[in-house]
This record gives C-alpha cells, structure tokens and sequence, in this order.
C-alpha cells in the first residue's frame, strides 16, 4: 500500500484540474486519482478513497462553481487547505481531416460553452451545444474513436479543450484561444479533513457558509456588519438556495484575513450570535499573496489593548 497522499480531482488526463494540482505535488510524490465531477472528488475525501480534492471553486467569468460549493456547505465537513489560480484559454478540437465547415455540434463542459459564446456566436452561430463532464472528456472521446474505429460514432463533431489536450489526445486544431476573455483565471482549491488551523501568513483568506435568520427585516444587513464593525472585507459573496422551501438562501463567504486574526476572530463571534448556521470552511493563504487593508481600530493590536482596558473597567480599577 503507498504511503502517498491520495489527490482526487476533476479527470481525465490534460484538464484544468490537473494543471492547477500539478502547481500543488509533482506525480512521483502522490497517487492522482482522477474522477468524473466535482462531487465524487468530495466525496472519495468523505468516504476514505482519497486524502485531499482539488477542485475549482470561482471563476472570473462565471463566478463561484455552484457544486463545490455546495458539496461544501452540506455533509461532513471539509475545510480549504490551499487555494491555486490557473490562467484559461480554450481551443476548438476534432479528429484529423476534419473542417470547422464540418462542426455543428460541439461538446464542453458548461463553464466552457459559457466562456467562449460569443466567439461560438460570430463563427459557428447554428452550432449545438453538446455537454460534458469535463474539459478534456470529449477528446479522451474522440482519441478512443481514433485508435479503434469500431466504436460508434460520437454525437458531436468538435469539442472545446485546454490547449494541452490536443497534443496529449492527438487532435486536431480548428481555432485556438476562442476564449472570449483574454483575462480568464479559474480558482481552484485544495479540500481536505479539518484539523489544527495553520498559522496566518499575513495575506490569507477565510472562507465560511453562514444562514440567515427566517423572516427577520434586515438579517442580511445585520449579518454583513458584523465584517465591516470590524473592518473585515469581503473578497467573494454569493447566495445559494438552502434546498429545504423557496425563498431560503444561505451565503457563501470569502473574508479577508485569518481566523487567528481578532478582528476575523471577532466577526465570526458575531456571526454565531447573530446567525442559526455558520461554518467553518478554512483559513488558508491567499494565491496572489495581497495583504488586507487593516484600518484604524482594528489591528490584532488595538483588539489586545481594548479587551485589556475593559478588563481592567470591570476590576475595578480607573484607567
């Protein structure tokens, strides 16, 4: 049995996933275990199958990947570990010999078909999308047909892939950089089992799930200030639909700091009096390593110095 740690992530061979797990551990020093969707990566961590997932979590484009997200607002709970950022571009795909006049359906997965629509718009307008599990599932397809033509044909002429995949899957080159964004990054994160909070690194972020009281005026205000009391700033805030009655959203949360940090520390106290729900999703550095902006009153330091004069209030002594 290796003693590796065991990476599940988003597969096959050549997507996005990878990229962004190979800037984490090199193949020699982990057992990668490839998996269909964003589910069952979070999930073989649940079930023992592997150590950590690396999955993507917001894009610049789409903004947060609804199903991690949610796989991680409900369940046993998991925590980030480590957040890695991949620059994206696309290339439109086929099997040798075939033409971009031959391509009337095209198979990508959503994020995908989304990022490039308006280049697919100008140059394919009649073009149907066909949906895939992942960026590079539809040219393992059409690698399969190449090396056994007996298989049966593929419902779909073309696919949209990193430009990676097609040396890695023998294809064929249609149109490259079809993005429509030349700025595209996608986020991607390291999920693993909670454990003791590593230390801050000064540029980190914290993320949590938090619900909202029922029918409460002003909960959503209410909950927000408990951040900006404490000069916490939000990166990332998103509504998710709680699954139980219409109309219940809980939030998915990007804070900036560490929850060692006392002002971070401080609002998430707030959060626990003021809110039914709060998880805990993990304190980890930031990609990009920006520092927060701290404000007057609400350093570590000032924090320290508030707690101790009203400590010293409360014995009795004249400060």
């Amino acid at each position: 049995m290796s003693d590796r740690p065991r990476y599940a992530y988003l597969g096959p061979a050549g997507t996005f996933t990878e990229e962004a797990l190979l800037q984490v551990v090199r193949p020699d020093e982990a057992v990668l275990l490839p998996q269909t969707d964003v589910g069952s990566a979070i999930g073989a961590v649940r079930a023992g199958a592997a150590d950590f997932a690396v999955v993507a979590i917001e894009s610049t484009v789409e903004g947060g990947v609804t199903a991690t997200l949610d796989a991680l607002a409900t369940g046993e709970p998991l925590v980030v570990l480590r957040e890695i950022l991949v620059p994206v571009q696309f290339t439109l795909a086929a099997a040798p010999g075939r033409q971009l006049a031959d391509v009337h359906r095209i198979s990508a997965h959503p994020h995908a078909w989304v990022q490039c629509r308006h280049w697919l718009a100008e140059h394919l307008p009649h073009a149907v999308h066909v949906p895939a599990t992942s960026n590079t599932a539809p040219a393992a397809l059409i690698a399969e047909r190449l090396t056994d033509p007996s298989l049966p044909p593929l419902a779909f002429d073309a696919a949209l892939v990193p430009p990676a995949a097609v040396p890695t899957y023998g294809l064929a080159a249609l149109a490259d950089e079809v993005a429509d964004n030349d700025a595209l990054v996608t986020r991607f994160v390291v999920v693993g089992h909670p454990g003791e909070v590593p230390a801050p690194t000064g540029a980190d972020k914290t993320s949590l799930v938090v619900h909202l009281p029922d029918n409460e005026a002003g909960a959503l205000l209410a909950m927000l200030e408990q951040f900006a009391v404490r000069g916490v700033n939000l990166s990332r805030i998103e509504s998710r639909p709680i699954g139980d009655a219409l109309g219940r959203y809980s939030f998915s949360i990007d804070a900036e700091g560490h929850i060692l940090d006392e002002r971070v520390g401080e609002a998430i106290m707030g959060l626990r009096r003021r809110c039914p729900y709060v998880r805990f999703l993990g304190s980890y550095p930031r990609a990009d390593a920006l520092p927060p902006t701290v404000h007057a009153g609400t350093s570590d330091a000032e924090f320290v110095d508030a707690r101790t004069w009203l400590r010293a209030l409360r014995a009795g002594q004249a400060t």
